[in-house]
């Protein structure tokens, strides 16, 4: 029995193995690595595309600055609701102090799967008070949290950006409280 396609069969077929194709590739992970060897994460690879931009863009706006553990600031500078379903938090960490200082190991949180992966901002939250929900930071297919990871010791003065990541809370629901271990919480608005 042979098998033969119209033309308009064959134009479905090939629609439905072009979509297949663009939902697989969607959901793969990106396909560099950190230097590591390990390969990214489509987050962290668009994280790393935006991080530029997206600090400077928000360098004269801040959402909320939270004071922490040993001179440390955060300054949250944006909160977007991204077509994905997520929202997106960046930041910058500062070290306000004249000695040289960590970020607390509390910040990554209290999960054995994240507290794996290094020291995180996987501790993070946002609670909608409107529908009494409180959001954690996702993660990859591996357990690693989308949020800035390994970060370094910072000297007196220095700053370094960072993001987080979490699901998106409804689309009425612009105002979060924002709340990271050993910070002090915060209210942010959400754009998008």
């Amino acid at each position: 029995m042979s098998v033969r396609f119209t033309t308009k069969a064959r134009t479905g077929a090939a629609l439905v193995v072009a979509a297949g194709l663009a939902l697989g590739v969607t959901g793969c992970g990106g396909g560099g690595d950190h230097g590591d060897g390990k390969p990214k994460t489509s987050a962290s690879a668009s994280r790393e595309r935006d991080s530029n931009t997206s600090t400077q863009e928000g360098a004269d706006e801040t959402l909320a600055e939270l004071r922490g553990e040993g001179g440390l600031t955060l300054k949250i500078t944006s909160a977007t609701r991204d077509a994905g379903g997520f929202v997106t938090v960046n930041g910058e960490m500062k070290n306000d102090s004249s000695e040289p200082v960590r970020v607390p190991v509390q910040t990554s949180g209290n999960e054995t799967e994240i507290i794996a992966h290094g020291r995180s901002l996987g501790g993070a939250t946002l609670v909608d008070s409107a529908s009494k929900k409180r959001y954690y930071v996702l993660r990859d297919t591996e357990g690693r949290p989308l949020t800035t990871t390994n970060m370094p010791r910072l000297k007196a003065g220095e700053s370094i950006p960072v993001f987080m990541q979490f699901p998106a809370p409804p689309a009425d629901s612009s105002e979060v409280s924002f709340q990271l271990p050993t910070f002090a919480s915060g209210t942010i608005q959400i754009s998008g």
